[in-house]
Parts: C-alpha cells; sequence; structure tokens
C-alpha cells in the first residue's frame, strides 16, 4: 500500500476515472440534477446500484483515505492488530498532535513531550511501519493542516478519527469524522457503513471585507442552525460569495462544521482551490481536477434553483455579515462583536481578558497568521502593548517555517507572544497554566480555535472561552477586554494618544512560496515483516484489547442507572480530554473518567443537587463518582444503563466515550437525541442506543428504578423497542425506545461489536 508525503496521482486519476460513468447512472436514477456531494457520494458507493433514500438508506462507501491523530489512533491500531492483516488496504496516516502539553514555549514543550509520551510514540510508529501505515513525528504539526497540505484532494473521500476530519472539505473532498473501529473498517478493506446524508444548502452571494473573516460565516450559520441543526447532514457551501474564499478560508468553515453536528461540509472545486494545490507543490493534482471540473460542483439547476434540491437553504450575504464571536459554555452562542461587552456585564461575565490564543486546526493558515500579524506589526508601530497573555500556535510545520521565514513570527514576539508547539494544544484541553491562573477563579479568554464547552481549553469549568477569528482576537487582546469593537473603537498607546486599528491584511499564500521546514514523514517500510509491536503488561499507558462478549440472546432486565445527565453531555463530560489523553491506549485506566463531567439530573435524598460526576450506587447506597461507580458494577458484573438530554455525545469523535461504557459492562444508552458520531460508536461497540419515542418520558424515570429492554430477539430497522421501568416500590411502567440500527448494524449488537464481525468475516 503506497503511502507517501502526498496522495499519489494515480490514486486521484482512478477516483476520477469514474467520474462519467457513476454520476451519470446516478442522475439517471434519481430523474434529476444533483449537488456536489451527491456526486462524489456516488462515485465512492460500495454498489453502484444501492438505495440511497435521504436520512433513510444505510449504504456502504469506499473512502479513498484514512487518517487518524495520536489520541485515537492508539486505540483504533489496538483494534486492527486483532484483525490478523499483514497491512492496511487504504493509504492510512497517524499524526502525532494532541499529546504536546503547552506550558512554556513550543521547543521546550515538544523536547517533554517527546520524553514523557516515549512509550506511545513509539507504539505509533512501529505499528504503523508494521502494518504499512504513514507516519507524522510530533512537531509535524495538527492533523487537519497537515491533510490539507497533502492528502486532501477534491472530490475525494477520507475518513478520520477526529470529528473536525471535515476540514479538507476546503479543497473540495468529502472528509468525515469518525470514531476507531469505523477506521478500522476501512483499514481492513471493508467498506464504511453511514446513512445516505440530508443535504444542506448555504448560499453565499457578496463578499468579506474590512473586519469580517471566513470564521464569522461559520459562526453564523452555527448561530442559525445550532449544535444539531446539522446532524445527518452534508452542508454544502455555493453561489459567488464561496468563490471569493480562499482555500483555507474554506476549510474553517468546514472545519467548524462539526460544532453543528454535521456530517460533514464542503465546497465546490473552484481557482482558489488550484492555487492553494499548486502553491503546496500538487500541480498535478490540479491539472487532473481540472480535467474534471464540470463534476467537481454542483449542477447549473441546482445553483439556480437550490430549494429544489436541498432539504434545506440558507442564505448569507457577505456584504452584510459583520466580525463575530460565540460563547461562552457552547458554540451556536453567536452574536456580533459589537454586542458582546453589554451582554457580558448583563450575564455577570468577566469582561477582562486573561488570555488570547490564535491558532488550531481551525485558524492557522498562512492567509490567518499574516492578517492577525498585520494587526501586531502596527500595534507596535503605534506604541500599542498586549494587555493579556498572547500565545501563537502553527498549525504546521510547514505554515511555522513560512511565517518565521517571512518575519510574522517576530510581528507576535516583538509584542511578548508565546509560539506553542505545532500541535493542538489549548484546544483540546492539553494547556498547563500552573503559576498563572487560580482554578475555580472565573475568568475569560478568547481564542481562533472551535469548541468551548466548559473545561475545554484548561480542565477549569470557571474558565469562559470565547471563540471568533485571529484577527479579532488579536485586537481584544490589545484591547485587553471583550468589551470592544475594532471597527469603531481606540485604543490608547504608550504616549496617551487613542490610537484606531487599520483593516486587517491578508496574503493569501507566501509570494516565495511555502518553507517545508523539517518534515516529520516516516515512510512505512516496503515489508512489515519482522518489526515488533510490544506492549508491556505493565504499562499504565497502553493495554492490549479483549473483544467484547456477544450479545447471550436475552432480553435485558433489571438494569440499574448508571447516570441520568441533566443538560450538556458532550464527549468532554463523558470522556474527558486534557490530562486523560495520556491514558487513551489503555482501556482500563481511560476508564477512570467515565461521566466525570456529568451533570446528575437526580438529586440526593435530602433534596440537594449532586456535585459534577456524582451519583449514587445502587450496590451500596453511597455517594460516590461515576467512574467508581461504574468500576463497582464491573467488578461486580452488573450490567447498567446510561440515561441522556438532548444531543448525547456532541463534541469529539472519540470513540472512548463508546468504548469506556461498554467495558465497564454498560448495555443501553436512551437519550431525547444523539450526536451522529457517538450514536454510531456506541453501535460500533455492541451498545443499543435508543431515543425516547415521547421525549417526556425522560423525566419519569427515577434514580432507583430499573431498567428492562424486550425484544432485542426482533430487533429489526424501523422497529421500536418496549423499555420497561419497575420503580422501588414495584411498580412498572413502559414507554417505546426508538432505535437507528441497519441490519448490518444489528450483526454488531448480536456478535457484540463491529470488530468482532470483522474478525469473524476475515476468520480470526
Amino acid at each position: 500500500m503506497t503511502v507517501g508525503p502526498v496522495t499519489p496521482i494515480e490514486l486521484i486519476n482512478a477516483v476520477y476515472a469514474t467520474l462519467d460513468e457513476r454520476v451519470a447512472a446516478m442522475r439517471t436514477r434519481l430523474g434529476r440534477s444533483m449537488t456536489l456531494a451527491e456526486k462524489i457520494l456516488a462515485n465512492h458507493l460500495d454498489d453502484p446500484e444501492a438505495e440511497v433514500g435521504r436520512a433513510v438508506s444505510y449504504v456502504d462507501f469506499r473512502p479513498d483515505r484514512v487518517a487518524m491523530q495520536d489520541a485515537t489512533a492508539q486505540m483504533a491500531w489496538l483494534q486492527f492488530d486483532t484483525a490478523g492483516l499483514p497491512e492496511v488496504q487504504v493509504p492510512t496516516t497517524t499524526h502525532c498532535d494532541h499529546l504536546i502539553q503547552a506550558k512554556v514555549d513550543g521547543k521546550k514543550d515538544l523536547l517533554r513531550a517527546v520524553d514523557s509520551n516515549e512509550e506511545v510514540y513509539e507504539f505509533l510508529r512501529s505499528i504503523s511501519a508494521k502494518y504499512g501505515g504513514g507516519f507524522w513525528k510530533p512537531g509535524s504539526g495538527i492533523i487537519h493542516q497537515v491533510v490539507l497540505e497533502n492528502y486532501a484532494f477534491p472530490g475525494g473521500m477520507m475518513i478520520g478519527t477526529d470529528s473536525h476530519t471535515p476540514n479538507a472539505g476546503g479543497l473540495g473532498m468529502i472528509a468525515i469524522g469518525v470514531g476507531g473501529a469505523d477506521a478500522v473498517d476501512v483499514m481492513t478493506g471493508f467498506p464504511w457503513n453511514v446513512r445516505w446524508p440530508k443535504l444542506i444548502g448555504v448560499h453565499l452571494t457578496g463578499r468579506l471585507s474590512g473586519w469580517s473573516a471566513p470564521k464569522d460565516v461559520i459562526l453564523k450559520v452555527a448561530e442559525i442552525l445550532t449544535v444539531k441543526g446539522g446532524t445527518g447532514a452534508i452542508v454544502e457551501y455555493f453561489g459567488s460569495g464561496a468563490n471569493s474564499l480562499s482555500a483555507t478560508g474554506k476549510a474553517t468553515i468546514c472545519n467548524m462544521g462539526a460544532e453543528i453536528g454535521a456530517t460533514t461540509s464542503l465546497f465546490a472545486y473552484d481557482d482558489a482551490m488550484a492555487r492553494y494545490l499548486k502553491s503546496t507543490g500538487r500541480e498535478a493534482t490540479a491539472d487532473a481536477a481540472n480535467a474534471v471540473a464540470h463534476h467537481l460542483r454542483a449542477d447549473d439547476d441546482v445553483l439556480s434553483s437550490p430549494s429544489e434540491y436541498f432539504d434545506r437553504v440558507i442564505e448569507i450575504d457577505l456584504d452584510d455579515l459583520h466580525p463575530h464571536i460565540n460563547g461562552p459554555h457552547t458554540p451556536d452562542l453567536a452574536r456580533e462583536l459589537k454586542d458582546l461587552g453589554s451582554e457580558a456585564r448583563q450575564n455577570g461575565w468577566p469582561t477582562e481578558i486573561s488570555a488570547a490564543l490564535i491558532g488550531s486546526c481551525t485558524n492557522s493558515s498562512y492567509e490567518d497568521i499574516t492578517r492577525a500579524a498585520s494587526i501586531a506589526r502596527e500595534a507596535a508601530a503605534k506604541g500599542l502593548e498586549v494587555k493579556t497573555k498572547l500565545m501563537i500556535t502553527p498549525g504546521s510545520e510547514q505554515v511555522r517555517a513560512t511565517i518565521e521565514r517571512d518575519g510574522l513570527l517576530a510581528d507576535f514576539e516583538a509584542l511578548g507572544a508565546t509560539v506553542l508547539a505545532n500541535a493542538c494544544g489549548p484546544c483540546i484541553g492539553q494547556w498547563d497554566r500552573t503559576g498563572e491562573h487560580e482554578p475555580g477563579v472565573a475568568n475569560t479568554i478568547v481564542t481562533s480555535y472551535n469548541r468551548n464547552f466548559p473545561k475545554r481549553n484548561d480542565g477549569d469549568a470557571a474558565t469562559l472561552a470565547f471563540v471568533t477569528s485571529p484577527e479579532t482576537v488579536m485586537a481584544l487582546a490589545l484591547a485587553g477586554t471583550i468589551d470592544f469593537d475594532p471597527i469603531s473603537g481606540t485604543l490608547p498607546n504608550e504616549h496617551g494618544e487613542q490610537v484606531a486599528l487599520s483593516v486587517p491584511v491578508g496574503v493569501e499564500l507566501p509570494p516565495r512560496g511555502f518553507d517545508e521546514g523539517e518534515s516529520g514523514f516516516i515512510a512505512p517500510p516496503d515489508s512489515g515483516e519482522g518489526i515488533d509491536v510490544a506492549v508491556s503488561p505493565s504499562s499504565d499507558r497502553l493495554q492490549l484489547l479483549t473483544p467484547f462478549r456477544p450479545w447471550d440472546g436475552n432480553d435485558y432486565a433489571e438494569l440499574p442507572i448508571l447516570v441520568k445527565a441533566k443538560g450538556k453531555f458532550t464527549t468532554d463530560h463523558i470522556s474527558m480530554a486534557g490530562p486523560w489523553l495520556k491514558y487513551r491506549g489503555h482501556l482500563e485506566n481511560i476508564s477512570g473518567n467515565l461521566y466525570l463531567g456529568a451533570v446528575n439530573a437526580f438529586t440526593r435524598a435530602d433534596g440537594s443537587d449532586y456535585e459534577v460526576g456524582y451519583g449514587k450506587n445502587q450496590l451500596t447506597g453511597n455517594t460516590e463518582t461515576f467512574p467508581e461507580i461504574a468500576r463497582a458494577y464491573h467488578q461486580a458484573g452488573q450490567p447498567w444503563v446510561v440515561i441522556g438530554d438532548e444531543n448525547m455525545g456532541e463534541g469529539s469523535s472519540r470513540e472512548h466515550a463508546a468504548m469506556e461504557p461498554r467495558f465497564r459492562l454498560g448495555l443501553v444508552a436512551i437519550a431525547r437525541s444523539f450526536a451522529r458520531i457517538h450514536e454510531t460508536n456506541l453501535k460500533k461497540q455492541g451498545m443499543v442506543p435508543l431515543t425516547f419515542v415521547d421525549p417526556a418520558d425522560y423525566d419519569r424515570i427515577g434514580e432507583d428504578d430499573r431498567i428492562g429492554l424486550t425484544g432485542l430477539a426482533e430487533l429489526t430497522p424501523g422497529r421500536t423497542l418496549t423499555v420497561t421501568v419497575t420503580t422501588l416500590a414495584g411498580s412498572t411502567w413502559s414507554f417505546e425506545g426508538a432505535h437507528t440500527f441497519s441490519n448490518e448494524q444489528i450483526e454488531w449488537f448480536h456478535a457484540g461489536s463491529a470488530l468482532n464481525v470483522i474478525r469473524r468475516n476475515l476468520g480470526v
């Protein structure tokens, strides 16, 4: 399997070679014109004749490649290792970006990470080499930026074990965030199964100007659709406004489609994408895309009458779009920047900024950095100083080397900014604020990141995170307060003069081309035979997997409720990141964080609220943390149920949020609604995710109730299951639980997990 530092042109040409036939056949079957998303999906169907009913049909696809980041890759590779194959069946890469903690600066933090994570990095390097995967060393960059620079191509399809994989939509690729078990399907040569998505069209007109940026587009979309409005849908951007955006600007918008629950987002191929491909050394890819450009866009009828082809159409005029900022606590709480100050005072949010952070996989392109740097450069010239801690995260070694060569890092450093490693860092909780911030004290940070859930950045629920564009972060860092509008406001300089900030100036691509810097790519050897991948039995970072037990053929009865969560129940609540990232390859140890962030919907016997992460152990009656209760149930052989509120499992793609409960004997998850990836991950691991047919039934379930599930032997697509609730007094009542299992997914349940099905099919 060829895995180089770029996608081979032979692979790309093979994808393009089937476009004419497959798009024409699907257009005939549908009897109408097609959107871009439909064309790419049709071209990657495992069975070109498969039924493709929107939001109804489950279909199999053949993605072109797989990408994994180091935190999720550990469990994915451990699963692949049980399959018995000599090599991966599609190009696969592992990117070391999540385990580097930000504390001092990029160089020192990287050295510390290499030392403290040596065991994990060596495991990932060796297992990648053994099975034919490409390996990107720590410091190479954030997975999504590296993918955009090397692997993404218009009209392609990839899956990645990170929810922000859709970043590659900036190059016209259908790129979907999945759990590790989904990745293993493709790595083992099996098709990837998912429900045919709905389609949401976003019609962009006008052109961004002034302080407005691509980030403002997706913040506005998130405000309109909310955190679950894109669930089960692909968001396709089109129109003259879309064509006016750079490829990396498009990537920013697609990246944050994860915050609205979208399956993925994408733009049509255009000149901006061609420019980016050529600038990153992929002229052959641009030439190949130009030859099939008519297939890499929606049909004319779709563009002229979008409401006839999309399930929903959103109109945004970029001429009227002003700088936005979202937060705190949720990525869909957005407003124009000028309105934040008064809203903060009304809600008692601190207006003073304790830290400002620029970068992340969402906003660390050359163009992003040049716009922010232009403000920093002007500030230094006019005698302005930053009023808070300022940190810069380059998205990749290529971006870092280029912005250093072009003097842009110096512009930030002149104001006292700290340059962090080419890694995720504070965006995913890898931020050590020891000595500069007292935990538990309310404080406000501003970032150009993507998520702002409580504890997301520094593990402190008292930190209020607001997300905006890099240039706006830079302006707010100079102001030191979120009550500042750079469009109309002024700032006092060192001489007491009031200074207005000029409109930021960005450069789409480096005029002198990109500087590769120190390449961190390690290609796999021609053969992995003889390569040893050792996992020490005494390791606290890595643990070989034992397959989950298959279903025993019986209904479930008298199951206690481990947790009934109230409100937000994201993957950060279910399986926190931050300091827990070091255990991502050790299922027993990582389960020590299970549901630690859950807000208990029940109250104690005296009517008081439980602390976050605490509940009642039904075996002892004691109040304990949820992971302590889960461990006690596991040791006692007691299966259990988890109950969630709306959009359970929103956020990251981390399959640990499904593997941990399954490992601890969780059998059923019931919620008012699920995020797509989490629901799939639960099914992949052999759990039964159900939604309340009547959402009000959520409120009727008590802390001491026991849950039964009948009809499992007749589990059939579209047929509800009966959930019986037995109270402590012995009375019973029941409700209907809906599921989204397909026939293939029912086999996952029967076998105990999707991985068990793969092992069986491979004769392991």
